[in-house]
């Protein structure tokens, strides 16, 4: 039950490891860790590349299995570049879901500092919005995961600190780390986030400053992953998504009722739009520009090389 005082050394924790390049079919996978295939990052070039590697609950006491598993990505040739987050989910299980609302108001309070203190790039913040007053009001008056659940695009439904993760393994999830391959600075995120949600917790206040919150915790106040900006292809496509994604919505949803717009990628014959059903299931429609509007042209399934869709 809340509030409990644990070491943050005793609390089991898993870490999502994406990157980009390397074989991830090939890497030699010690007990219980798990390689998402995928779950897929972008290049220098935007092709698909990587994985996301995952372990088994483990406690700090087993980091090394950390090493081990970042020694045999690096010999593949992988790294982690502006595509890439860093994942760490702690288990609640000392407390149950008693802690989920402690956890609210804690994000609220100091999310920002958090976030400060780990320097989420800031084109990765589509992958980690903030905890909203709402969110916290909703679960109060309905304990659900659905009240948890950000409102927006598909990658925006999980918050910075995702604590609907709760619902689905136990933990809750802090997705503010840009990604990295580098042990030190893979273990610094992951200690940060054991000692901040162990201080919630241990119902201890803390501040809403980054340095005074790494203090307060205990936690190293630098060692991070560095912020990587995006390549200006990106940056381009982004704009060009945000901007066409209120013209293709109602088109979408007469597709999908219930769909939501997950990306838009420019192709050869038009606009490759993919859209994600409530089961979280990815389909692919391909829309043209005409002089009288967008036109629906097909599902496909994919891209070939040259940037023509495949039929699906």
């Amino acid at each position: 039950m809340w509030p409990k005082d644990i070491d943050w050394k005793d609390l089991k924790f898993g870490v999502e490891i994406e990157f980009v390049g390397g074989v991830p079919e090939e890497v030699e996978l010690l007990p219980g860790w798990e390689m998402s295939l995928d779950e897929r990052q972008f290049d220098e070039t935007g092709a698909e590349s990587g994985s996301e590697l995952k372990p088994p609950p483990i406690v700090w006491e087993q980091r090394e299995q950390i090493r081990v598993m970042l020694d045999r990505l690096k010999a593949q040739g992988a790294t982690a570049n502006w595509s890439c987050g860093l994942h760490v989910h702690v288990g609640l299980e000392p407390w149950g879901q008693p802690v989920v609302k402690p956890i609210l108001e804690a994000a609220i309070s100091v999310q920002e500092a958090l976030r400060g203190l780990l320097r989420t790039s800031e084109h990765r913040m589509l992958y980690g919005p903030p905890v909203t007053p709402e969110m916290l009001q909703s679960y109060v008056l309905e304990p659900n995961p659905s009240a948890l659940r950000h409102r927006g695009r598909p990658q925006s439904h999980r918050c910075g600190i995702n604590a609907a993760a709760w619902f689905d393994i136990g933990t809750v999830e802090i997705r503010y780390a840009n990604g990295s391959l580098d042990y030190d600075e893979v273990l610094n995120t992951i200690e940060l986030c054991l000692r901040f949600v162990a201080a919630i917790g241990a119902r201890r206040k803390l501040p809403a400053d980054p340095e005074r919150l790494a203090h307060e915790l205990g936690a190293p106040i630098g060692g991070y992953p560095a912020p990587v900006p995006p390549p200006q292809w990106y940056r381009e496509r982004m704009w060009l998504e945000d901007a066409l994604l209120p013209v293709l919505t109602p088109h979408v949803l007469r597709l999908e009722p219930d769909g939501e717009i997950h990306h838009i990628v420019p192709v050869a014959e038009g606009m490759l739009v993919a859209v994600e059903n409530p089961d979280g299931l990815l389909t692919n429609y391909l829309f043209r520009p005409t002089a009288e509007g967008w036109e629906f042209c097909r599902r496909c399934r994919s891209l070939d090389h040259d940037g023509r869709v495949r039929l699906g």
